[in-house]
């Protein structure tokens, strides 16, 4: 390859004699790797790619040696949900990333019934400059999702070289990602510690909820860890890791085993909440969503190498369900 600059706007490259011949699509996506595939081919279709001052749109076109390519980048886009100013707690934050503490209730994507008010409106007001375009929107780039009712530590990426590498290491690479979740479960566990595998799926009962399958959905793998429980047996505080990231899948995990999570609404049925004394019952049926918190996370920054990681506060009302079962909070 020989020269390959990158302006804010423009990027530049000279055909080499190695490439000759192949397709304009594959020759620039191995010149300019910082740039996604489909991002590519969207810009060279639209138009803003040259070959030797002569406008090129066709993706399959093949290339000669000593052909010079221009391609002229938009300037991003602002993203379709409005910005909005939303209190985030900001466990870290740089150039290239930020990690948070997500509350629960909050809704990571815009969608309707909820177009405002979520994660991604309050990364727009928060990020504003330092965004600068995933896949050519001035939007932040979701790498993994939470729940709405569950809390704790996300990454958010600010630009589409972060956003891709963090992509792939969640989907390809989760050994070498530290993200554990601590759950309150009805029970305890036995063995105390072990893995659950099942494939994860819709539930052929009941479209709106997950389910593990004997055939059909996703591999599934969890691994858990009982790290607090009470005397009789009543309730636990087990810590999850992940191998996999299916929707719902440690509170589907659980509750396959027959440990759902405490005040889950969709996944438990427990009556055990009706061995509490009064006021810990109250505590319970006040806390109207699952008792998971995404504890930790860890990764390699896509821009050092560093492994950096993260443990997000456990919220009060959490706590407070903690008390109410009588579990201690000195393990966590």
């Amino acid at each position: 390859m020989s020269e390959t600059k990158r302006p804010q706007d423009h990027l530049a490259y000279t055909v080499q004699t190695a490439d000759a011949g192949a397709r304009l699509d594959r020759v620039l996506a191995n010149a300019w790797p910082q740039e996604s595939r489909s991002r590519l081919k969207a810009l060279i279709t639209e138009g803003h790619l040259q070959v030797d001052s002569v406008v090129q749109n066709s993706v399959s076109a093949k290339v000669r040696a000593g052909q010079r390519v221009t391609l002229q980048i938009p300037l991003a886009e602002p993203a379709t949900p409005v910005a909005q100013t939303i209190s985030l707690d900001v466990l870290y934050e740089d150039d290239d990333l930020l990690v948070i503490n997500k509350a629960a209730g909050m809704v990571v994507h815009p969608a309707a019934g909820n177009e405002s008010g979520t994660l991604v409106n309050a990364l727009l007001a928060h990020c504003g400059n330092s965004l600068s375009g995933i896949g050519g929107v001035k939007r932040p780039g979701i790498v993994h999702r939470l729940d709405k009712d569950t809390s704790g530590a996300m990454v958010v990426a600010k630009n589409d070289f972060t956003h891709r590498a963090l992509s792939k290491l969640f989907a390809e690479d989760k050994e070498n990602i530290e993200r554990t979740y601590i759950a309150a479960v009805w029970g305890c566990p036995v063995p105390t510690e072990g893995k659950i595998v099942g494939n994860i799926g819709r539930s052929p009962r009941n479209r709106k909820k997950m389910a593990v399958l004997v055939s059909g959905g996703k591999p599934a793998l969890t691994y858990y860890k009982v790290v607090e429980n009470r005397p009789d047996s009543l309730a636990s505080i087990v810590k999850c890791k992940l191998a996999t990231g299916r929707t719902h899948q440690i509170r589907v995990h659980m509750a396959h085993i027959g440990h759902s999570l405490v005040c889950d609404p969709v996944y438990s049925r427990s009556r055990s909440i009706k061995h509490l004394d009064p006021i810990s019952q109250k505590t319970l049926q006040a806390f109207d969503k699952q008792a998971l918190h995404a504890r930790t996370l860890g990764f390699s920054h896509p821009r050092t190498g560093n492994f950096i990681s993260f443990e997000a506060p456990i919220p009060d009302d959490l706590k407070a369900v903690y008390i109410a079962l009588d579990l201690s909070l000195g393990s966590m």
